[in-house]
């Protein structure tokens, strides 16, 4: 398939965004900050605490101004100017980490919290131009490239990363200063992947902007949300979107715990963690491939049914082998529900509020992070298995499933009347 210049430069921006989310969030950064703050005398169990909060801090920040934000980058222009604003405040804050002394853990997490709202932010712009680089019906493939890119894009790097780390920087410098090396890297690699998005991805459906963008973003605002049970697909979409993503984003998180309770040694962990993502781009492909051929709906719900296969599977495992299988069932369908939900929602939205109708998707995903983590970790406290806990997120594939099968398949055409 041959992609335009506009489509190649959105795509590459994938593969910039996702060395950040794997390399800062999930894998290097809160490592790191045990460290400084354990330079401080800060207990294990407080600094574990320090980062769950500031993590959530950072979510609900962007949570909550992101209907306005998304709203206010409908107005032809803003699009890009705010992704340019929040692209740089993520690039530059994450340089910043390299500077942070290895004794001051508050400034530590003070600069990530800045990082990581510049991030989300220009995720929100960036998932929003799906609708000006390409057309409906190409957009299942162009979003899986998407995610598929930024899946090989984030291992080649974890990859040097992990060398370096390894190594001290092959006996160069000691592995603090090889790992502050490693938030430069990181920060040149998002800058550097963002370059072809920022000089070719024009904004090009919008509105035109009033006298007052601020008040009239407020008005239109409010406007949706009273008018919002006229967007019956939409709503309906948001509604599963909310249970199947929880499910998917609490799979990931807790991950990493359930792995230790089973006993895998933390390289193992990461080793899964790498072939994960190796994994997921050519499956994330497929997906998209499939999407084009049988409907997105339908690879939609394939998706949720075999996250729900990996619940139930959870129950039975017992080994390391186990442990293997389930993140390579995980890394087959990862990356194949996140990128055509991206699609199927870009279709039934107005591409001239498309900003403001993913600002509410923003909402939507980030919230649900809530519920799956409380249900997994109920479950696994009432029965003392983390097995079980697992085994517990099937109802939100269930519930999510449920409310897909309910909905239409995503238009290839836009309604003349938006």
């Amino acid at each position: 398939m041959k992609f335009t210049t506009e489509e190649k430069s959105w795509i590459l921006y994938d593969c910039a965004n996702s060395a950040y989310s794997l390399i800062i969030v999930t894998a290097i950064l809160p490592v790191y900050f045990k460290f400084v703050a354990g330079n401080a005398d800060v207990s294990a169990s407080d600094t574990t605490a320090y980062w769950g909060y500031v993590s959530s801090f950072s979510t609900l920040i962007i949570s909550i101004l992101a209907p306005f934000l998304g709203t206010l980058g409908d107005y032809l222009g803003n699009k890009e100017r705010f992704f340019r604003y929040s692209l740089f405040m993520g690039v530059i804050m994450t340089g910043a980490l390299f500077f942070v002394p290895t004794n001051q853990w508050q400034l530590l997490l003070i600069v990530y919290t800045f990082s990581h709202i510049g991030y989300q932010a220009a995720n929100l712009f960036y998932d929003a131009f799906i609708t000006d680089v390409t057309e409906n019906e190409r957009n299942n493939l162009v979003s899986s490239y998407g995610f598929g890119i930024g899946y090989i894009g984030s291992a080649l790097l974890f990859v040097v990363v992990m060398v370096l780390i390894n190594t001290s920087t092959f006996g160069l410098v000691s592995s603090t200063q090889t790992i502050r090396l490693v938030f430069m890297m990181t920060t040149l690699w998002w800058l550097v992947f963002s370059i072809p998005m920022l000089r070719n991805v024009k904004q090009q459906y919008g509105l035109l902007k009033p006298r007052s963008p601020l008040k009239e973003s407020y008005h239109r605002m409010i406007k949706t949300l009273k008018e919002i049970r006229n967007y019956k697909q939409i709503i309906g979409f948001m509604i599963a979107y909310f249970f199947f993503i929880d499910g998917v984003d609490t799979i990931v998180t807790m991950a990493t715990a359930f792995g230790v309770d089973m006993g895998v040694k933390t390289s193992t962990l990461l080793l899964v963690l790498l072939v994960l993502n190796i994994v997921a781009f050519p499956c994330t492909l497929i997906y998209g491939w499939l999407a084009q051929k049988y409907g997105t709906k339908i690879m939609l719900l394939a998706a949720i049914s075999i996250y729900f296969c990996i619940c139930i599977y959870a129950l039975f495992m017992k080994t390391v082998l186990d442990f293997w299988i389930l993140g390579l069932l995980v890394g087959s369908s990862q990356g194949g529900i996140q990128a055509l939900s991206r699609a199927y929602f870009a279709r039934i939205i107005p591409k001239k509020q498309a900003n403001e109708f993913f600002g509410f998707y923003n909402i939507f995903g980030k919230f649900s992070t809530v519920l799956g983590p409380i249900l997994f970790s109920i479950t696994t406290q009432l029965t003392g298995h983390s097995q079980l806990g697992i085994a517990s997120l099937a109802l939100l594939f269930l519930l999510g499933g449920f409310f897909m099968l309910r909905l239409k398949e995503a238009p290839l055409v836009q309604n003349s009347k938006e």
